[in-house]
């Protein structure tokens, strides 16, 4: 994927391409970029914290980074995910089965959405809660292979996925910024301090 040739590009590359996208003026047609480049803008353009690794081994100490940066260690995490929590359990967190006694909820997503920088959540990590019941801090863990370029797209992979046993409680998180930060489009979501740690699965 071209997911993060953006991170190495030399600073004279990056000018050059910005020069570039001036040159077309405003009226040109808009470019498509690639979907992982895509997501990439629009979810930190929405307040989240994106965090690329190559292996498991980068996600855990990408994860032990995020709890001495925010001084989580101390703190309980919760997990609805059984498998998920079984995946990080050498990152020897403090987990509680309580929700209300967690600082931080660690979970997956769906799917990754492109055009607008959002996660696409379900009843299969969030059962049939709100938004609002769970912590304010969010840890997502999440691979390349999950982003897609709409909602439409994700909703047909969910029931691709799940012909069986499609699950409900779907809704989308968009708003990774401080309350005070928000502004009107942003009003009646939830807003998350977010992380995503992503895998390159492709």
């Amino acid at each position: 994927m071209s997911l993060f040739r953006n991170f190495f590009r030399s600073k004279s590359q990056n000018e050059k391409e910005k020069i570039k996208f001036t040159d077309r003026g405003k009226y040109m047609p808009r470019q498509n970029l690639p979907i992982d480049e895509s997501f990439t803008i629009n979810f930190k353009a929405n307040g989240g914290k994106f965090l690329y690794c190559e292996n498991q081994r980068e996600i855990d100490e990408t994860l032990n980074n995020i709890l001495i940066e925010n001084d989580w260690k101390n703190e309980y995490a919760y997990f609805y995910d059984k498998n998920l929590e079984d995946r990080f359990k050498n990152a020897h967190l403090k987990t509680d089965h309580y929700l209300n006694n967690a600082t931080y909820f660690v979970t997956t997503c769906e799917n990754l959405i492109a055009d607008d920088g959002s996660l696409l959540i379900s009843s299969n990590q969030i059962a049939e809660k709100k938004l609002h019941e769970f912590p304010n801090n969010f840890i997502v863990f999440a691979t390349t292979s999950q982003i897609v370029t709409n909602i439409g797209e994700g909703l047909r992979e969910i029931k691709t996925k799940n012909t069986s046993n499609i699950p409900t409680n779907i809704t989308t998180i968009k708003h990774f910024k401080d309350l005070a930060e928000k502004d009107f489009l942003s009003y009646g979501s939830s807003s998350k301090n977010l992380y995503l740690l992503l895998l390159e699965d492709l």
